[in-house]
Order: C-alpha cells, then sequence, then structure tokens
C-alpha cells in the first residue's frame, strides 16, 4: 500500500519517497525557499504540507511585501534603506526583545535574497495605494502572496521536490537532538518518513484556540484567526516533548486590528482595518484608550491587536467622517454609515451621548496650526485629552459618518525553537542538532520578542529558509 500511494512522481530525485535527503515540514514562503534551495544542492526532498492543494501556502499567501536592507535604489524600491536605519526600527517594536546577532545577519541577507526571489520566479510591483510610506523599504509581490507560493511550487516541482498534500507530520523521534524519522498521515495512513536531515518550517499555534486560552486565559475565545487555520503547533508541541529550547512568550503574537465581521480562520490581510490612523478609536463605553496617530500605520498596525484585546469583550470601534474615506486601502467589508455621530452610535451598539461627548471633546483639543499631511507625520495633534493624538488629528465633523468594528486578528505566534545562525534547533542538553534546522514562524521569537514591523515575517522566513535547506543539504551528506 505504501509503494502505492507514496510513488515517486516522475522527475524526483528518489525512488523512494519515504527516504529522501532532507524531510520538509510545511508549505509557506519558508519551507519553500528551504525544499528548492536543498534540492538545488543536489539532494533529494520531500515538502508534506497540511493543508490541501488548494490552500497551500500557510500564512504566505495572505501576505504581500518583504522589508529589504538596500544601500540604494534596488528594483522597485526606492532611495536606501541602511542596515542601521532597519535594526533600528525593529528595535523600536520589539523594545529591544530579540536576538542581535540574528537579528542583524536576516537584515544584511535580505538584499541577496531580493535577488534570489526573483530568480525564482517572484515579481515585484510599486508601492500600492494607502502604502507609499513602505515605497522605500518594502517590497510589493506582483499578485501577492498567492503569486509567490505558486510560483515558488512551481520552481521546487520543476526541480524535483516530492511534494504530498493533505499530509500531517505528526510525530519525530528525535535521539539526543538528532533527528532519526517522521511520522506522517498521508489520506489516512500512517507512514514513516526516514530522512538525513529535517526542517521545520510549520508555522506557530496560532489557530490551536486551546493553547491561545492557556497563553491569554479567557479573552482568546473572542479572538479571530487571520491566517490558515492548520498551524496548530504540532511540531513545536514535539520539539518541547523532546527538550528542545525555546524562545519567546506564548502569549507574544503578531496580533493587529481587522474588521469584527471577519472569519474564524483565513481572512488574511483583506480583513486589516487601516483606517485607524485617520480617525479615532473607542471602547464599548465609547472612551478612546490610544494615540491613534503615534506614528506611520504600517510601524504601529500590529500593536492594535494587543490594544484591542486589553478592552472589554475584546471590541473596539474606529470612528472617521467623509474626508477621510478616501485616505486608506479599504477593507473587504464596507463601513457602517450614518448622517450623525448619534446614528452612527446606535449602529455600532454605543451610548449615543458618549460617543457625541467624546467626538466633540475630540474635536475641540486639536491645535489647528498646520496643514493635514497623511505622507508625513504632520504633528497635526490634539492637547489637553487624557490620551491625545499626535498626528493626523482632523475634526470628526463632515458627514456622513463612517464606523468599523475592531476585533483582535491573530497572525501567528512568536513562540518557537531556538536556533542559531545557521538555522540549527537548539537543545537544551546538547545544543545544536546536526540534522535538525528550523525556519519561519516556528522559530520567528528569536528575531521577534513582541511587536512587529510590516515585512519582516517575510525577511524572517527567506532568509532562514535558504539557511535551513543549504545547511540540511549539507548535512544530509
Amino acid at each position: 500500500m505504501q509503494e502505492e500511494v507514496l510513488k515517486a512522481p516522475s522527475g524526483s530525485r528518489t525512488g523512494d519517497p519515504l527516504y529522501p535527503d532532507v524531510l520538509v515540514v510545511g508549505g509557506g514562503n519558508a519551507a519553500l525557499c528551504a525544499a528548492i534551495r536543498a534540492a538545488e544542492e543536489g539532494r533529494s526532498v520531500l515538502l508534506v504540507e497540511h493543508a490541501p492543494q488548494s490552500l497551500r501556502g500557510g500564512n504566505s499567501q495572505h501576505t504581500r511585501n518583504f522589508r529589504c536592507m538596500h544601500e540604494g535604489p534596488k528594483g522597485i524600491l526606492s532611495g536606501a534603506y541602511p542596515e542601521e536605519e532597519y535594526y533600528a526600527d525593529l528595535l523600536r517594536v520589539t523594545a529591544g526583545k530579540t536576538t542581535p546577532a540574528l537579528a542583524r545577519m536576516v537584515i544584511r541577507q535580505t538584499t541577496a535574497a531580493y535577488d534570489w526571489m526573483e530568480e525564482h520566479g517572484v515579481r515585484f510591483q510599486p508601492s500600492l495605494g494607502g502604502t507609499l510610506s513602505l515605497s522605500r523599504t518594502n517590497a510589493f509581490f506582483l499578485g501577492g502572496g498567492r503569486a509567490l507560493v505558486n510560483a515558488y511550487y512551481h520552481t521546487a516541482e520543476r526541480l524535483g521536490v516530492h511534494i504530498l498534500y493533505d499530509t500531517e507530520a505528526t510525530a519525530l523521534t528525535v535521539e539526543e537532538g538528532v533527528f532519526r524519522f517522521a511520522v506522517i498521515q498521508y489520506k489516512g495512513i500512517r507512514h514513516e518518513v526516514h530522512a538525513r536531515a529535517l526542517v521545520l518550517a510549520s508555522g506557530g499555534f496560532e489557530s490551536n484556540l486551546e493553547w491561545l486560552e492557556e497563553a491569554w486565559g479567557p479573552s482568546a475565545r473572542n479572538f479571530l484567526i487571520r491566517g490558515t487555520r492548520f498551524n496548530r503547533g504540532r511540531m513545536l508541541k514535539e520539539m518541547m516533548r523532546h527538550g528542545a529550547s525555546i524562545i519567546g512568550e506564548p502569549d507574544q503574537c503578531h496580533a493587529v486590528a481587522i474588521d469584527g465581521r471577519a472569519p474564524q480562520f483565513d481572512g488574511g490581510i483583506v480583513t486589516r482595518l487601516d483606517c485607524v490612523s485617520f480617525g479615532i478609536v473607542v471602547n464599548e463605553q465609547a472612551q478612546r484608550f490610544y494615540d491613534e496617530g503615534e506614528d506611520f500605520w504600517p510601524k504601529r498596525y500590529a500593536i492594535w491587536g494587543r490594544l484591542v484585546a486589553a478592552q472589554a469583550n475584546q471590541v473596539g470601534h474606529v470612528i472617521i467622517d467623509s474626508k477621510a474615506l478616501n485616505d486608506f486601502m479599504p477593507s473587504v467589508f464596507p463601513p457602517l454609515e450614518a448622517d450623525s455621530i448619534e446614528a452612527l452610535a446606535e449602529r455600532l451598539g454605543l451610548e449615543p451621548a458618549a460617543l457625541r461627548k467624546t467626538v466633540d471633546d475630540f474635536n475641540a483639543a486639536i491645535v489647528a496650526d498646520r496643514a493635514f499631511d497623511n505622507l508625513v507625520l504632520d504633528g497635526l495633534c490634539t492637547r489637553g485629552l487624557a490620551v491625545d493624538k499626535t498626528n493626523w488629528a482632523r475634526p470628526i465633523c463632515d458627514p456622513p459618518f463612517y464606523g468599523y468594528t475592531l476585533a483582535p486578528g491573530i497572525t501567528f505566534t512568536y513562540m518557537g525553537v531556538e536556533v542559531d545562525e545557521k538555522a540549527r534547533v537548539l537543545f537544551e542538553k546538547t545544543g545544536a542538532s546536526p540534522n535538525i534546522y528550523a525556519a519561519g514562524e516556528i522559530m520567528a521569537g528569536n528575531i521577534l520578542g513582541q511587536g512587529y514591523t510590516a515585512g519582516i515575517g517575510m525577511a524572517i522566513g527567506t532568509v532562514f529558509g535558504l539557511i535551513a535547506g543549504e545547511e540540511a543539504a549539507h548535512a544530509s551528506r
């Protein structure tokens, strides 16, 4: 039965897919980079993707850009984005909770990774409307993350990588930090895969709602998962069972404010709300609770998931007026609309008088000493409020008025396995494994102790995916 089900495809470098040189667990960006790189080194590679083919690609299918260091104009990237500025941006969002050597290594290698991506089928395009502040720092994928994933799968197949969909890796046999074999479930049948090297690129545990509740408490029941439903952290649990060194906190994650009407899983980037900077955000008591104009949205959007999660019932509401409607990338869902603040409050389930007072107090506190400019930190602010807004503070006074309800949207978790500069998984008792490597979200906590800045996840996954693939190929010899 095994030989019939798992017969190697034409062009594969192995006659028996259960005995590859390299086993890659995962099917997103990091996994594909590793698989392609190992295959280019002449190794036979088996990649197992938990999702069906139609949903392949993990969270990478929902991405849209890659944060890239460059010393001068590069491709569609303008100006320069040197290492020190990139690193400072990372330190700002992580509050220093990063591994400096690994973070700097990722940053430096993004320049070469950009070229590698182009050579392997990825096409870039200039920044989209609503994202102009990223034109210097982030390269956008033509066709989005789905196009990137499809390009990589095409490349992997051409190189003879054996790909199994609907296949879950369920258990690992590891002896003193050395990988021996993996158990997979393929079409309901148990198989053992005996590979010489293992690359773990199977994501975080964000779709494991029970695990999230262990970390966050009952509030996690109101979380929505922006990414794939298949990232349940099974391989992370296996590595913990085998004594791998774990880095990061279980409640740290990439959490953004998304539309409360988004689905439980796989809402993706189109459910994100980018209008926060151009209005005000209130809780269920119609009270503001944080500075909406603290910095450019791509540098601050990832704090808003946690901010909303801290509110009663994990709910927030964005309020804007008609002059702000075209200042941001629209969400997949249209906003609620009303001709008065009171009517909008009723539609949002808020106390009308309370929202009216909050809006009036905000409008009265605006220091109108300069022009609004959404392309710079314009300093158009309020003064005297319990929570002042520091940029882009315009009166909310021009009907119709619009509102969105916010919910915490979890993209991926940060707690994962600790690795070194060669992507080797570290074990508490034996140190660096000679044949187990990790890339992507399962090791992102080495770089991201907290916070997020746009495009850094794809940078981590690409750089460590390429390193893991090359190192696994060498180890498999």
